[in-house]
């Protein structure tokens, strides 16, 4: 891909360098009345659209023989961390979230198209038309790719707290829907969670307390599994006494 998007840009140098000003329309003596105004105007634009070509493809090449060389600084991807941008939410309810996303990306790309949310509204006994599930896409797609990564996916649940979806609104709907408990943990003294704004969470040490229950969770569980296997070592031991 990169070889031919490189031939493309030295076949356009080439024809640009070669090519010269455009005949004026009506012949030789319409030609005349254009002036050399025109011709300098004409040579401007030219010389410009040379140098732009020239900066593109240099670039190229430059980043190409980087690439080969082994010298070429690897281009940062931006993290998404939602545990960290979206910190009204505690990590339990995030989980549950990206349960519920997963479960209507049916292709598995990572993402939920017009399709899938289709299903998904239906699921939820709340159909949209073609035109409302679009709308529904278009609020919270932030990247204009015509579909829901799995941070616009939070933003609806983002912005259903702040108060700022319309009550009869499809994203509403789908997040008075979704069966995720938001309105005890996600907003601390809010009566409901869809009526009132996001309030100050203490995050870092909710943070650290729920980090600390799930290792909780996960050495009881491995106690639990020992005491299964001493269990059925000394029952193994008895019958083959």
């Amino acid at each position: 891909m990169a070889t031919d998007e490189l031939a493309q840009k030295l076949q356009r140098r080439l024809l640009l360098e070669e090519s010269g000003p455009e005949p004026a329309p009506g012949g030789e003596e319409a030609a005349a009345g254009w002036g050399a105004g025109q011709e300098e105007e004409e040579e401007e634009s030219r010389s410009s659209m040379l140098a732009s070509a020239d900066s593109e493809l240099g670039a190229k090449l430059s980043r190409r023989q980087d690439i080969n060389d082994g010298t070429a600084r690897p281009r940062q991807a931006k993290v998404f961390n939602p545990y960290t941008e979206f910190k009204e939410f505690s990590r339990r309810q995030i989980k549950d979230m990206e349960q519920m996303f997963r479960l209507y990306d049916s292709g598995k790309d990572g993402y939920i198209d017009l399709m899938e949310l289709k299903l998904m509204m239906e699921k939820l006994e709340a159909p949209q038309t073609h035109l409302g599930l679009k709308n529904m896409i278009k609020e919270v797609d932030e990247d204009f790719d015509g579909k829901l990564s799995f941070r616009e996916f939070l933003l609806i649940f983002h912005k259903a707290a702040a108060g700022e979806l319309e009550e009869d609104s499809g994203l509403m709907t789908l997040a008075k829907l979704s069966e995720i408990d938001v309105s005890t943990e996600g907003v601390k003294g809010a009566k409901n969670f869809f009526e009132a704004k996001v309030q100050a969470l203490s995050s870092a040490s909710k943070f650290e307390a729920e980090i600390k229950a799930e290792q909780d969770e996960r050495k009881r569980e491995e106690e639990e599994k020992k005491h299964r296997r001493a269990a059925f070592r000394e029952l193994k031991s008895a019958f083959s006494q």
